[in-house]
Parts: structure tokens; sequence; C-alpha cells
């Protein structure tokens, strides 16, 4: 019996920050490889001494099951191709 730790299960989503240098690019090039895809657009702020960015990046196959566990519960639902109604301001 090992008492090794099960490998660690991949985040949906991870958010990568640092400064914008070459390691930054290779953590985001190293999450590519293990089958990220980029999510929206970079963001760069600056803290008074360097440039720091960030990327969100996520798993496609996690993104496509929760997708089809949210057509799931709304198939349940049975509301067949009507829209939900919300009570109150702001909601579409």
């Amino acid at each position: 019996m090992s008492d090794a730790p099960a490998p660690e299960e991949k985040l949906a989503y991870r958010l990568i920050t640092g400064p914008d240098d070459r390691s930054f690019c290779e953590r985001i090039s190293a999450a590519l490889a293990e089958g990220y895809v980029l999510h929206g657009s970079p963001a760069v702020t600056f803290n008074g001494t360097a440039p720091i960015v960030a990327q969100a990046v996520i798993l496609p196959a996690a993104v496509a099951s929760a997708d089809a566990a949210v057509a799931t519960a709304v198939d349940e639902l049975g509301l067949n191709g009507e829209e939900l109604e919300f009570a109150g301001e702001g909601h579409a």
C-alpha cells in the first residue's frame, strides 16, 4: 500500500500573474502545454517598479463538462426553450 499523495487535479480556471518577463511567458507556455487555453485578454498594471501582468487560462474539457451539466439541469426544468424570468430590476 502506497502512502504517496494522489496527483493534484488540474483546476478548470487559473489566473497566472507576475512580472512581465521571460519567466511569466514560460509559465503561460507551460500551462498551454498542459492543455489550458487562453481565456480573455491579458491585463497589465504597474506596481511602482515594474509592469505586472495577468492572464486567465481554462481547461476546455472542464468548461465543456460544466456547460453540459448546465444544459442537463435546464432540460430537467422542462423549459422547452422558454426563457427564465427573474424578479427584480437589473436582470435580463
